[in-house]
């Protein structure tokens, strides 16, 4: 199949390439560039501007662009950016989507819409929750509007904690844990619902070739771990001790606002996934925090 990727450079959308191509297809990389080959599509999503002529005859539309939510403190300007980045590329997509007619647009999206939940498990059909976050998945998935309306089959992936070396949160704490000062952040109590990069590909590859599957879907491991839990499986796995902790008054300072997400807690569970048959290779965060 022909297919188009805005954020292929990021840590899902580099892998997400690589796995494809690897199957075959042909992967066109959407840039903010002059392209200088014919697997390169020209954008400028904060303008509204594609290279349509370039995306004839592609199949599937998928997008992972967006600011790092962690990467920066969250200024009144960077929340902006965080907003605005997510909105207008998928808005962008979306609009191309609905005149190419692509059998399917594949949209971002995370499991911030469920704002904090406690202890309680949610799932796709749970509602919007409250927060900076949870509004703006609200507005990030609204934004695929021009593409439902045209009958595009569009799939919004609310994605959880990418357990990755070399990319999201894992790289920050990995080497902690490395030289053994890992540890709880605040209580330990709250729920990270978590995903192993290699299932995250495995499962965009599955929402592709399964038409019967439209609207949100969680892509996070069917057994979400508190951080305590998170904690205990990366002491295990790199047989490090795990002593050390952070209060959650320190992360305050520290982090600012953001702090509320990394403190917060998220029980999501994959319902559309698990009931569409699709098999976990990292079901628990033990086995996740081991692709490492």
């Amino acid at each position: 199949m022909r297919i188009a990727i805005a954020g292929s450079s990021g840590l899902i959308g580099s892998a997400l390439v690589d796995h494809l191509r690897s199957q075959g297809h042909e992967v066109l990389r959407l840039v903010r560039r002059p392209s200088k080959s014919s697997s390169e599509v020209t954008w400028d999503p904060a303008n509204g501007d594609i290279d349509l002529f370039s995306l004839n005859g592609v199949e599937v539309f998928i997008n992972l662009a967006g600011a790092g939510v962690g990467d920066r403190r969250w200024t009144a300007k960077y929340k902006k950016e965080i907003l605005d980045s997510r909105v207008w590329s998928t808005t962008t997509m979306a609009i191309a989507a609905a005149q190419i007619k692509p059998k399917v647009f594949i949209n971002s999206s995370a499991i911030g819409y469920y704002g904090d939940t406690a202890d309680h498990a949610v799932d796709e059909s749970s509602p919007n929750g409250t927060g900076f976050l949870a509004d703006v998945v609200k507005q990030w998935e609204a934004a695929t509007a021009a593409a439902q309306l045209a009958g595009v089959r569009v799939v919004k992936i609310r994605t959880g904690l990418v357990v990755a070396a070399h990319g999201g949160a894992w790289q920050k704490i990995l080497p902690i844990f490395k030289l053994g000062f890992g540890g709880k952040l605040g209580n330990g109590k709250q729920y990270w619902s978590f995903i192993s990069l290699r299932d995250q590909i495995a499962a965009i590859d599955f929402l592709i070739s399964h038409p019967e599957i439209s609207g949100p879907v969680n892509l996070t491991a069917p057994n979400p771990a508190t951080n305590l839990q998170v904690t205990k499986a990366m002491g295990k796995v790199l047989k490090r001790p795990t002593l050390f902790s952070v209060p959650s008054f320190a992360l305050k300072v520290v982090l600012g606002e953001f702090s509320q997400e990394v403190l917060g807690s998220v029980r999501v569970i994959p319902k559309v996934l698990m009931s569409a048959g699709f098999e976990f290779k990292d079901p628990d965060i033990v086995s996740a925090v081991k692709t490492l």
